[in-house]
């Protein structure tokens, strides 16, 4: 994977003259989101820079604040840092307060406002792959910030049923609690179970499989060959939310005839949703299909 440059600390220098937007992680070398953004201001005449920003571990909070105090516009925020960023806002739209994380942030008035876009971003990445949700069966692997972050969306689209699984049970429950009374409020079915359990006959067929575990940067897949061969039919769409590589996850749903898809989709769309936010913008002014045809060809 390419390894791009990054900053450990900040010039003020680098505000004076720019509308400077950043990507918060460790590590964050490898991470595209400039590459994205700055296709985005090319699309829509936008004049801004974007750097990549690796705060110490336990130094992201003290870093975030010196961003904005140096007129830092806005800031994109990945692993580790999504749960920290949410104790960090002061204002959190309803997304981010579901997920119980922040993948976006800003400024206004002297507040921090922080959301989450993982969720819109994967739904816009499958609409657009034509992958629909409506009255589909889903199941979710992976009971981490991951999953709380993309599961309101499939709620919301009326789903006819989702089923979170993980490899410790009780994580998985506690999710479902957490977002079952907007389950029942929308006439989802809402269910949880443990990875185990998927080698079983007692679920019935899904129509899509997301792979929202960390399995999958491990070179690992959250599902044992006999549950993969149980839960992936011809029909079955699989979704990793990893970028990059056709993960074992993957690799086991095209040994079943399953079409799939990388996370990269995700990355770009989830990125767009923060740019509008940003700028101001309306999305159509972004060709997210354009800026991921391109990243797919470097």
């Amino acid at each position: 994977m390419t390894s791009y440059p990054f900053l450990t600390q900040l010039n003020p220098t680098l505000f004076s003259a720019n509308d400077v937007y950043a990507v918060f992680g460790n590590p964050i070398a490898h991470s595209k989101s400039p590459l994205i953004h700055e296709q985005f201001a090319r699309n829509s005449k936008q004049h801004l820079m974007y750097q990549r920003i690796q705060p110490s571990m336990d130094g992201f909070s003290k870093m975030l604040t010196e961003f904005f105090q140096m007129g830092g516009k806005g800031a994109n925020v990945t692993i580790p840092f999504k749960v920290e960023a949410f104790e960090r806002c002061d204002h959190l739209s309803g997304r981010a307060r579901l997920a119980a994380a922040v993948n976006t942030v800003w400024q206004e008035n002297g507040h921090l406002y922080g959301d989450n876009t993982d969720g819109i971003g994967l739904f816009r990445d499958l609409v657009a792959q034509g992958v629909g949700i409506q009255d589909q069966s889903i199941l979710i692997l992976g009971a981490g910030g991951a999953s709380r972050g993309i599961l309101e969306p499939f709620l919301r689209a009326s789903a006819q049923k989702i089923v979170i699984a993980n490899r410790t049970a009780q994580k998985a429950h506690e999710l479902v609690l957490s977002f079952k009374p907007l389950a029942s409020q929308l006439g989802v079915e809402l269910a949880s179970c443990s990875s185990a359990d998927l080698e079983k006959e007692t679920y019935p067929l899904f129509d899509v499989v997301i792979n929202a575990s960390a399995a999958g940067l491990n070179n690992q897949s959250p599902l044992s060959p006999m549950a993969a061969r149980r839960i992936f039919q011809c029909k079955t769409f699989a979704y990793d939310l990893v970028y990059g590589k056709t993960t074992v996850f993957m690799q086991q749903a095209l040994q079943q005839g399953c079409r799939v898809s990388d996370g990269l989709g995700m990355l770009v769309e989830q990125a767009a949703e923060a740019f509008i936010q940003w700028r101001k913008l309306d999305l159509r002014a972004l060709d997210t299909r354009g800026v991921l045809a391109g990243l797919r060809l470097k």
